[in-house]
């Protein structure tokens, strides 16, 4: 597994894992949120992927006062093996 940023060809398989993980509301677009994050100076989107395969995300931002966490969740398949852990790790870093 790697981890690295996230790209605008990232997003569609990083809103379906979002999607996939129970991360989603109807009134906040995974999508939309994605583009923001990478779009922005004060945040930033990370994956973990199996070869090219994307199986977990994390969003890391900065509201102005405070850095927050958004939208981790690995791919179901990988679910208590550590990758939330290792995403984790990666965002504080």
């Amino acid at each position: 597994m790697t981890i690295r940023d996230l790209t605008a060809a990232n997003i569609d398989a990083a809103a379906a894992l979002c999607h996939q993980a129970g991360l989603t509301r109807p009134w906040n677009s995974p999508e939309l949120d994605a583009q923001r994050a990478l779009g922005d100076d004060t945040s930033t989107g990370l994956g973990a992927f199996d070869d090219e395969r994307l199986i977990g995300t994390v969003v890391v931002g900065h509201d102005g006062h405070r850095w927050w966490v958004y939208y981790r969740a690995v791919a179901e398949s990988t679910r208590g093996t550590g990758f939330g852990k290792r995403m984790m790790t990666a965002a504080e870093n």
